[in-house]
């Protein structure tokens, strides 16, 4: 029998929908708590411990405490030299000015960037640790990330939904279906084509000088054009599956996440819930925050923790069911185990 996911509830659209409706009943300020760091911590892991149910909402400072960072000394070992031709200087930035450039160049660019933060491990243990903080628990993942390092670390996938897509995953840039295609193995035809190197551990290795600096005149900014990636059913480009507008492709295990996560809510309503969201900023505070903040005034028994490197604040109204840490989400998670 077929699933007709366009029947199933959408958690996606549910909670941001809360979010959004219950953010405008918040009244009062912002607090960042009067408790002291150490206290909040120790508050936090008796809340881990008395939870029924932990719902974690990460967003991407998780993964920079992870050491997935996007500028500075690891982008330009990757990247100098598209910095120097086209004048960006950082991963995400890249994303942008690299879109109007042939296709070579482009996926040359997106190849690299694609096989750093999602193929290769992160150099902190930080998902592993918060694992080992709920794997004993009942739990659910929402997250913005789309570089798998939960599922990588050893999440239960069936409680992982990734809302804005996955840099594993290609799609059609039309979109003419909806449907999504795992790229590792193009991915990494195409690093291998501009000179690198995969080691052991799954490492990007560039060609160095003997200063141990990247020795970008061996490596080339395009890819063979048999390598671009076109779409199977209309021979139309592909594209990175980000949710970046309308185009993006919500293919079936989209879908089933999305209702998993709001059979999740639905079926521990009313319980001891902790909220814990790590690393979630201003960008997109529908999708995680607002709703968290919702959902903890709406249960009287819920908690919500904000684990946030300079932006660790509750509204007012909830502070006193809320714990927020400020700081590097990494070290939290270690005084936490």
């Amino acid at each position: 029998m077929n699933t007709n996911y366009s029947e199933l509830p959408n958690g996606y659209t549910e909670t941001i929908s809360k979010g959004i409706r219950g953010v405008r009943s918040f009244r009062g300020g912002m607090t960042e708590g009067s408790l002291s760091r150490d206290q909040a911590v120790a508050r936090l892991k008796t809340e881990l411990a008395a939870a029924d149910a932990v719902v974690i909402g990460a967003g991407a400072g998780l993964s920079t405490a992870a050491g997935f960072l996007y500028s500075g000394d690891r982008f330009r070992e990757y990247f100098a030299d598209f910095e120097e031709h086209f004048g960006f200087h950082d991963m995400y930035s890249g994303g942008f000015h690299i879109m109007q450039q042939e296709p070579e160049v482009s996926w040359a660019y997106w190849s690299r960037f694609v096989y750093l933060n999602r193929y290769t491990n992160p150099p902190k243990p930080v998902y592993r640790n918060l694992l080992d903080l709920v794997k004993d628990k009942d739990y659910f993942v929402i997250t913005t990330n789309v570089d798998h390092q939960f599922q990588k670390a050893g999440f239960d996938k069936e409680r992982l939904f990734y809302t804005q897509g996955d840099y594993g995953l290609f799609q059609c840039s039309t979109p003419c279906h909806s449907r999504t295609y795992d790229n590792k193995e193009r991915i990494v035809k195409m690093v291998l084509s501009q000179g690198f190197i995969i080691g052991e551990n799954k490492e990007l290795i560039p060609p160095k000088n003997p200063d141990g600096s990247t020795d970008f005149s061996e490596l080339s900014m395009s890819v063979p054009s048999d390598l671009v990636p076109c779409c199977p059913v209309c021979g139309e480009p592909m594209r990175m599956n980000l949710r970046a507008d309308d185009t993006f492709s919500e293919d079936e295990g989209w879908h089933r996440a999305s209702a998993a996560y709001a059979d999740f809510l639905r079926t521990h309503e009313g319980m001891r819930i902790l909220f814990l969201e790590i690393g979630v900023g201003m960008n997109t505070p529908v999708i995680i925050k607002y709703p968290f903040w919702q959902m903890t005034k709406d249960n009287p028994n819920a908690v919500y923790a904000c684990l946030n490197y300079n932006e660790a604040c509750c509204p007012e109204e909830i502070s006193p069911r809320s714990i927020c840490i400020g700081g590097d989400s990494a070290e939290v998670l270690e005084k936490l185990l």
